[in-house]
């Protein structure tokens, strides 16, 4: 688990660290014909935008190989930032990213 350190407002989370992290708890290969584990990931439970307590949980770490967490846990570090300031956070982050509809 990866716990918000303080309160505020998640102002931004490094997706290459939560891939890299992803990727050390087996849910990519480094070599060809390497095994993937199918229920490795990183589930986020905060978003841009969100607000947040100190302790709250802002992602779960999955792996059948416990330990492979650490490094996970590692690239993790500092991944998602925070703000206290009440106005944090880009003015449209609650936004859809979807912009339109064709067809």
């Amino acid at each position: 688990e990866v716990r918000a350190a303080a309160g505020g407002v998640v102002t931004a989370v490094d997706a290459l660290a939560v891939g890299v992290a992803a990727w050390r708890l087996g849910a990519g290969r480094s070599r060809p014909g390497e095994q993937v584990q199918a229920a490795a990931g990183v589930v986020l439970h905060a978003r841009v935008g969100d607000r947040v307590g100190a302790g709250d949980l802002l992602m779960t770490l999955q792996t059948d190989t416990p330990e492979r967490f650490d490094r996970a846990e590692q690239a993790l570090d500092g991944a998602v930032t925070i703000s206290t300031d009440a106005a944090a956070g880009p003015p449209d982050a609650r936004r859809s990213v979807v912009l339109e509809r064709v067809g």
